[in-house]
């Protein structure tokens, strides 16, 4: 390999590596602007809305209406949920015995020893 070939060379290659680095620096650029949080992003993944309330719950100590649950879930996990969605299944999970009460009308609590 000749001074001219391996010039040819080195210069294919060290461009296949800039264009390799500007497509990751507009991924991330990308990602900067249109994803929540690592933090509250990792706090979410792979759980449930059902999960989701348990924490409020949890954190709240004491049951709290649906509104006040749909509010801290919007403001903790930067998720909107949907409120018949949530209530039938938070209704089912009382009807079972599984995790939740429900003291009032449209107000939510933490079974004994429940997470």
């Amino acid at each position: 390999m000749d001074e001219k070939d391996r010039q040819e060379l080195h210069q294919t290659v060290l461009g296949a590596i800039e264009a390799s680095l500007e497509a990751q620096l507009r991924a991330v650029k990308r990602l900067r602007n249109s994803e929540p949080t690592v933090a509250s992003k990792s706090k979410r993944e792979g759980r449930s809305q059902v999960d989701l309330v348990a924490d409020i719950l949890t954190v709240a100590g004491q049951p709290l209406h649906i509104s006040e649950i749909i509010e801290r879930v919007s403001k903790t996990h930067s998720l909107q949920l949907d409120r018949e969605s949530i209530v039938s299944a938070l209704t089912k999970k009382v009807q079972r015995g599984d995790r939740f009460t429900r003291p009032n009308p449209n107000v939510f609590g933490l079974l004994r020893g429940s997470r």
